[in-house]
């Protein structure tokens, strides 16, 4: 049985493909969307040097038609000596820093780019594409989706237009002058010698470049448009399509729509509606379709719908065009802020430019999912696009994710050169759920307050009205109690600081709404706690900001507790290059970010996220890795940010006192320094919340954390690494600085490092095979990018005199999860179909245990021998987790001779833990070994079988491990198939490059299971506790080859799977997502830690915990002799507080 998958159930890991049906929602029988992205020639030319310019200025290419003779503009021209990349291309990044004292190079990062660096500031692109001669009779199209920044196309020597803008995408009709026969050659001269913005801006062409082809009857650019009315639970969807007849003859075509949900369930449809079309003629159908009981696109379940629609000519189909959809409703009220779907909804965002550590401007298009995901769990709710024009996979991302936007013109400009631009802006992007309000321009301080601004104005806002009514428009200004000008005319008042002015302002003008279109600016480094004038470092708490901006702890408060304010947004998400703010060189990017350029947490991240979330927050700082002098020197100024209700502070177990938390505000003590540890004990609701720092050792071991360890094999997806150093005792140094150099070895490979110090001046991009990066303030980041070849990509990172970290990334082939193909035979029916209640767990894997009886190791309990299995029960353990090879006894097995860990002694195990009146959770490895996601060995038994013979094999020695186990009373209350199967298992057939070999042998395995008992209870086991993306992306694809599970298993280590946010965040998503038990079913450092994060998730989905191997293994609860010791005390709390 084969299934198209659909756009969900891909994961949203796989934004390339869901972006490029979404975004360009041109995907009909006629039409093709090709990217062009791949295989570009690129040299520097010269803008004070025509010769250097390959002759640009004193060739005479426009004298005729398809001229350009000794340039690149001919088509003969040979550029085989130039570079060959592929785009998005940023050149500007790739340049070393230079220290001229300019104010437009200070602003935008002190990169050699613009009109003082001629040689820099040219850029030459080559394209050469084919087309069959069978598609000729069709219209085609080039697509550029953003150039910086004046940029001269040509293609086959023809002009084809010039492009000023840095930020909106240009297309071109290119019919008349492809070439069916022999190559088409592309050519675009990119002049970056003019800036646009005062910010780091890049240089090159940064975005797509596509080449659509379409019938010449179609739907025109940006030709469907969609907006709601909501009614109750019914909703009407008004959907308005643009066609256009650029053939030589009339003619008649009928125009329909439709909706579906987002598995592809037809939900409502129109009747074909005829038009006549003259030649060039153009026609708008609208058509409103209802549906009923809708689901409304919120920030809690971004729900989207499809809209499409279609084009027939005598009955066939020659156009479609399909959008994602979100149907919701927003309004702004002058004395109650916004609403969302009905609901208030205080806007909680940050202002943001398009620039990320180690690959500028050049973003792939993970990126963007990856930077909202971290905002989202910064509690950011909105996202304004400072100030230009964004990325549409950046939209997508906001659309996907649950994150309003402000979708920003560049300038407050009327000119037909800005309407242009504001029109393909909005035509753009109007479909998108996100947006919910438009910006025509920020802080235009000349024509702001006057008539012209106000005409101005004006204009843009009728533009806005005519091309999409569904929305209304804003724009950031920059003034405090100020009515003149544009304020006079605009509907939404939006404030770029001047907090203390928005209440007189409310006060005068109580019905026009208004919120924080850029307010806060803290100023501040991460992990720095005293100014540093020289280097260009500030305090890292909220203390500084410039005399024209606020602290958060001014703006919010006022923000958050009038109901007029409809909320505001930081300047800015992360920090960016350029605009140095307070100091110049050798600081190279700003301080104002909430987040540094890697998007590593400054310490205000914890302030806003104590009071935009409801999670439980709790953060001290700074670190405790002071000199021990300093307390002698001055006190420390330690901060304490949290929602909770009062905290109490100790040093090394003495108190410090407790204060009461102000609401919207932050606790600070003067603290005499010494070196131990630091404990935050505090209140929420009556529910204990405690965190810790400690004085760390010198850095030991590098740690390795990938944030996907799946990728596509396109060419285009990415991974990214955070790299930090732990001491011996696995604590992380906060403040190390030590060189990291990186090593990578399979398809893959390595496009930019960086580590969020603004003033440090390493290459953001080195020579392959010298890749390397300094920590600062214990980290850096690392961004690796798949090639079209699957296979595993070995990563691994080294430090003098430290233990390496490494990591393995598998990438897979987008064929391979594009279809499902399910196996009838394992479909599960009846009782064995039907979901299974999961109590709580707090359990432990205990497989060692007979190995260490075998060497005589005796287990006692405060002097008491007992056994192991009753001690564990005695401290509140209630399930015990086995594993089970196939054959362990075999010379390449996990016990050779001995056997360990196979049937036989998993039946007398089975056996003791029922008798002690615990639950039994078995973990099949399906291997003769150890199986994990960098190793899952076919049984030896297994090999040269076919994949049907396999498939059978599994269920066959599944069933008959579970009919032993039953036929001796001690059947599993719960069941894994596979051991940490992200990657796979019973390599290679069940590969997770092999998304339906894996798929079916995890139902043969679930079938075996069920045969023999309906009533276990079956989990999903995944080695990625903090990795949310892959997480998603692995369940959606077993979701989508109806893998059936009860429970999503997650293991985290800390060395492997990210932080304890990071662990949070992705339980809550995965419980909330799927509806479905959590359980952490392998960890063993942060015990208390864990297990709070694992049983508090929201709606009682956090089932708990299970520890691996405590008897002997790691942070052990007991010694090697078998004694106790006081880390097993620490589950009589832990049971107390969560199971009993």
């Amino acid at each position: 049985m084969r299934v198209k998958i659909k756009p969900l159930l891909i994961g949203i890991v796989l934004t390339q493909l869901l972006f490029t049906q979404s975004v360009f929602s041109q995907n009909g029988e006629m039409r093709k969307h090709i990217s062009l992205d791949e295989g570009w020639r690129f040299h520097f030319g010269h803008a004070a040097n025509a010769e250097k310019d390959f002759n640009f200025g004193i060739a005479n290419i426009f004298s005729k038609s398809g001229a350009g003779l000794h340039t690149p503009i001919d088509t003969r021209f040979v550029d085989t000596t130039w570079r060959q990349l592929n785009i998005p291309h940023d050149w500007a990044v790739e340049l070393p820093f230079v220290n001229v004292a300019n104010n437009d190079v200070t602003s935008h990062g002190y990169k050699p780019v613009g009109g003082l660096f001629p040689e820099t500031s040219i850029g030459w692109y080559r394209q050469r594409f084919t087309i069959e001669p069978a598609d000729s009779g069709n219209r085609f199209q080039l697509q550029f989706d953003g150039i910086f920044r004046d940029a001269k196309i040509w293609l086959n020597g023809f002009y084809l237009g010039n492009n000023t803008s840095g930020y909106v995408g240009v297309s071109y009709d290119v019919t008349d002058y492809v070439r069916f026969k022999g190559e088409n050659v592309l050519v675009v001269r990119v002049d970056a010698t003019q800036y646009e913005g005062w910010f780091y801006e890049g240089a090159g062409i940064y975005r797509h470049v596509w080449l659509n082809q379409y019938n010449n009857v179609h739907i025109a650019d940006g030709g469907l448009f969609a907006y709601s009315e909501v009614k109750g639970t019914a909703a009407t969807v008004n959907i308005e399509t643009t066609v256009e007849n650029q053939g030589l003859a009339s003619l008649g075509v009928t125009v329909s729509s439709y909706v579906t949900s987002r598995d592809g369930k037809l939900l409502s449809q129109s009747k074909e509606q005829p038009v006549s079309l003259a030649v060039n003629g153009r026609s708008t159908v609208k058509q409103r379709l209802q549906v009923n009981n809708a689901r409304l696109w919120s920030l809690e379940d971004p729900y989207l719908y499809r809209v499409v629609s279609v084009v027939k000519q005598n009955g066939k189909i020659i156009d479609q065009v399909q959008h994602r959809y979100g149907i919701r409703t927003i309004a702004f009220d002058g004395e109650k802020g916004f609403f969302l779907n009905g609901k208030p909804v205080k806007l909680q965002g940050t202002n943001n430019h398009q620039d990320h550590a180690g690959i500028g401007s050049a973003l792939p298009d993970y990126m963007h999912y990856y930077r909202i995901s971290l905002l989202k769990d910064l509690g950011a709710n909105a996202y304004r696009t400072s100030h230009n024009a964004p990325n549409t996979e950046l939209l997508d991302a906001c659309d996907s994710l649950g994150m309003l936007v402000v979708d920003e013109q560049r300038l407050l400009n009327s000119s037909p050169e800005y309407m242009s631009q504001f029109e393909r802006l909005i035509l753009r992007d109007r479909n998108h759920p996100s947006v919910f309000i438009w910006s025509i321009g920020n802080e235009e301080g000349w024509i702001q307050t006057n008539s012209t601004g106000k005409r101005i104005a004006q204009t843009l806002l009728a533009k806005q009205k005519e091309l999409d009514p569904s929305r209304t428009s804003t724009y950031a200004a920059d003034l405090p109690n100020v009515f003149n000008g544009v304020n006079e005319v605009i509907p939404v008042r939006g404030f770029n600081y001047r907090h203390f002015a928005v209440a007189d302002y409310h006060k005068d003008h109580p019905s026009q709404p208004l919120m924080g279109t850029e307010m806060g600016s803290t100023v501040t480094t991460r992990g720095i706690y005293e100014k540093d004038s020289i280097r260009g470092y500030l305090p890292d708490q909220d203390i500084t900001a410039p005399w024209w901006a606020s602290r958060a702890e001014q703006w919010w408060p006022l923000a958050a507790e009038n109901s007029y304010w409809a909320g505001g947004f930081v300047w800015t998400g992360f920090d960016y290059r350029g605009e140095p703010t307070p100091f110049e060189w050798p600081n190279i990017n700003s301080h104002f970010g909430i987040m540094d350029m890697c998007g590593f947490p400054k310490n205000i991240y914890y302030y806003y996220q104590s009071w935009w979330t409801d999670k439980d927050v709790l953060h001290i700082s700074p670190h405790w890795n002071f000199n021990k002098q300093w307390g002698k020197i001055k006190p420390v100024d330690v901060w304490v940010n949290s929602n909770a209700d009062n905290v109490e502070l100790f040093l090394n177990g003495k108190s410090l006192g407790k204060q009461d938390m102000p609401r919207n505000g932050h606790l600070q003590w003067k603290v005499e320094y010494e070196p131990g540890t630091l404990e935050a004990v505090a209140y929420k609701k009556g529910r204990k919340l405690t965190t810790k720092i400690e004085t760390t050792g010198p850095p030991a071991e590098v740690v390795v954390t990938p944030y996907k360890t799946t990728m596509l094999a396109d060419g285009t997806d990415v991974s990214v690494v955070n790299i930090t150093v732990v001491d011996k005792e696995g604590r992380e140094v906060p403040n190390a600085d030590n060189l990291i150099r990186f090593k990578l070895e399979g398809p893959g490979r390595i496009i930019g490092v960086g580590n969020g110090d603004p003033s440090s001046h390493e290459a953001d991009k080195c020579m392959d095979g010298l890749w390397q990066r300094s920590l600062f303030n214990g980290k850096c980041q690392v961004i690796i990018q798949g090639l079209k070849k699957t296979g595993m990509i070995k990563f691994e990172a080294t430090a003098t005199g430290l233990y390496p970290g490494s990591t393995d990334i598998l990438t897979v082939t987008p064929a391979s999860i594009a279809q499902a193909s399910i196996d009838p035979v394992y479909i599960l029916r009846g009782e064995a179909a039907k979901t299974r209640e999961t109590t709580k767990m707090l359990g432990a894997d205990i497989s060692f245990l007979p190995e260490l009886e075998d060497r005589g190791i005796k287990f006692s309990d405060n002097g008491v021998e007992k056994d192991a299995i009753q001690i564990l029960k005695d401290h509140g353990f209630n399930y015990i987790r086995l594993r089970i090879f196939n054959d362990p006894a075999q010379d390449s097995g996990y016990s050779p001779k001995r056997g360990f860990c196979d049937l036989e002694h998993t039946k007398q195990m089975a056996k003791r833990v029922k008798a002690a009146g615990l639950k039994l959770l078995l973990d099949f490895h399906y291997s003769d070994y150890w199986a994990d996601p960098g190793k899952q060995y076919k049984p030896a038994a297994w090999k040269g079988l076919s994949f049907p013979e396999l498939k059978k094999a599994l269920y066959d020695y599944t069933k008959k491990v579970m009919q032993e186990l039953k036929d001796q009373g001690t059947v599993p209350d719960m069941v894994q198939i596979g051991n940490e199967i992200n990657h796979g298992i019973v390599w290679p057939d069940g590969n997770v490059s092999n998304f339906d070999g894996l798929a079916q042998l995890v139902s043969a395995g679930t079938a075996a299971v069920k045969a023999v008992d309906p009533t276990v209870i079956m989990m999903l086991h995944v080695a990625l506790g903090g990795q949310n993306h892959e997480s998603v992306f692995f369940i959606d694809n077993m979701v989508a080859r109806g893998v059936h599970f009860d429970v999503i298993e997650e293991s985290y280590y800390p060395k492997w799977h990210g932080t304890l946010d990071d662990l949070r965040d992705n339980l809550n998503d995965l419980a909330r997502r799927y509806d479905k038990d959590v359980i952490v079913v392998e960890y063993s450092q942060l015990k208390e830690e864990v297990n709070k994060i694992a049983f508090d998730l929201p709606n009682g989905k956090g089932k708990g915990t299970c520890i691996w191997e405590p008897l002997s293994t790691w942070e052990a609860i007991f010694d090697r002799q078998g004694k106790s010791n006081e880390l097993l005390l620490k589950y009589d709390t832990i049971s107390k507080q969560f199971i009993k």
